[in-house]
């Protein structure tokens, strides 16, 4: 007799970068970690350990500079092996397809300096490829740095790069609903290759953007590609609330992270949305081991790969601040930390020093950035963490993004210790539920112009109330 699958199910995704350690920097440090990042065949092998544990997707991070705004100089970054490898995450991904059937794929790609021609064609094309295992997490980029890449004298300012993401979203949405699901005919004795009353031009054109179309990139066996973010501002959850099906929390804890669930939910519903349908995964780094004295030993490891200059490069890079130029111990101004990059980061910052104008020391100790301390860390026996998950999972979160301390070990272990837990109590699956990444993370697929309905809905629900 057939067992009838449980209502509802964690969601895993393996948190990834396309450089020279995972998002804890230390971990190119560690003795156990494999160090040939630059070929295929290490993100293949992990890959590959990930599909054998059923996760939902491997995800790659990414910035378009390496972490330079400390001193404003790149040596001391590239001297310590501070992420200063960043390769295009969108190749590495296809390798990762070659070697695996089912796990979806996300890339990180900028909606500040990318075009959405440009995202809307490659990620279309992506998800033909995968067959339906593509995501997309969408970023409106960081600091300085990543400006002066691409041309800029500085970055935009917060909410303008916001302004301008949602309109993005809005030409890429566009773009990808030019061919109808019925489209392509490849009727060949009659010449007909595709109905060109299905495929549609857009013609956009407002306040950033210009685009005619249509994309020359047929719909994938999953509609469109997932839509990923991270947004932990205020604007940048309005964001979220509009656009994204699955969204990176960052929680300090439990206690705050059921209150953030439930606002966030609620923002889902109030953007016209139906909240089911985004998931909502916090970042989270794991260390298990067969018993609780081993778990720990391993901890211990990894702390011990963090060096002084990993926090203070990292912070430089995210808040768009020099440290180097500034006294330890004096505090921001207003003007100052308004200007700063990550709203979300500062914000924590503040909350957890319990000053309103913190000093470069607090944003270092509060923030624990460059260290294992910057948490949530779950650490124990598979049953102590499995206790861990599912006590955050009721009521928390929808999965977790499983981050790694040294690879490929740490998802070795998850998989080989972690997941049967899980799997035994029935909170994750046992085998793979379909062929797409919407499949398997519970999304329905959307059809053509969806999302322009929904945002036609609210807009008129909204002027109904006024």
């Amino acid at each position: 007799m057939k067992n009838n699958p449980p209502s509802r199910q964690m969601s895993l995704i393996a948190f990834m970068q396309a450089q020279n350690c995972t998002n804890y920097v230390g971990s190119w440090r560690h003795p156990a970690s494999m160090s040939d990042f630059m070929t295929p065949e290490y993100y293949q092998r992990i890959a590959r350990t990930l599909e054998d544990g059923k996760f939902d997707m491997a995800f790659f991070d990414d910035r378009l500079a390496m972490p330079d705004i400390y001193g404003d100089d790149h040596r001391e970054t590239v001297a310590h092996g501070v992420r200063c490898v960043k390769m295009d995450p969108s190749t590495i991904l296809m390798a990762m397809a070659a070697a695996t059937t089912k796990l979806g794929l996300g890339a990180t790609y900028s909606t500040t300096y990318y075009e959405p021609f440009h995202v809307a064609r490659l990620f279309g094309t992506l998800d033909l490829m995968t067959k339906g295992r593509m995501a997309w997490n969408v970023v409106t980029s960081l600091n300085d740095s990543e400006a002066a890449n691409f041309g800029r004298d500085e970055h935009l300012e917060h909410d303008l790069r916001y302004d301008r993401a949602d309109e993005f979203m809005e030409v890429v949405q566009g773009h990808w609903d030019s061919w109808e699901d019925d489209a392509l005919i490849l009727d060949k004795a009659n010449d007909r290759f595709a109905d060109p009353d299905k495929v549609h031009r857009l013609d956009h054109s407002g306040k950033f953007f210009k685009s005619k179309g249509p994309l020359p990139v047929p719909r994938s066996r999953q509609g469109n590609p997932v839509i990923l973010q991270a947004g932990s501002s205020g604007r940048g959850m309005a964001f979220a609330a509009r656009w994204a099906e699955l969204v990176f929390a960052a929680y300090p804890n439990l206690e705050v992270g059921k209150k953030q669930y439930a606002y966030f939910k609620n923002a889902i519903a109030e953007a016209g949305r139906d909240p089911a349908q985004v998931k909502v995964a916090p970042a989270v780094k794991f260390v298990v081991g067969e018993s609780e004295a081993h778990a720990q030993d391993k901890l211990a490891l990894a702390m011990s790969t963090a060096r002084p200059f990993d926090g203070l490069a990292l912070l430089c890079e995210v808040l768009n601040v020099d440290f180097a130029a500034r006294p330890y111990e004096k505090p921001f101004s207003d003007e100052e930390l308004a200007s700063i990059s990550w709203h979300g980061l500062r914000d924590k910052v503040i909350a957890k020093s319990g000053k309103k104008n913190p000093s470069v020391r607090d944003f270092v100790e509060a923030s624990g950035r460059g260290t294992v301390a910057e948490g949530p860390n779950f650490v124990g026996t598979p049953t102590q963490v499995a206790d861990q998950m599912e006590e955050w999972f009721n009521g928390a979160c929808d999965g977790f993004v499983i981050q790694a301390l040294h690879t490929p070990g740490s998802y070795e272990d998850f998989v080989r210790l972690v997941v049967p837990e899980l799997q035994r109590r029935d909170l994750f699956r046992k085998e793979y539920g379909g062929d797409t990444l919407r499949e398997n993370l519970g999304l329905k697929r959307p059809q053509p112009r969806d999302w322009r309905r929904a945002q036609d809905a609210l807009l008129a629900q909204k002027a109904k109330a006024v």
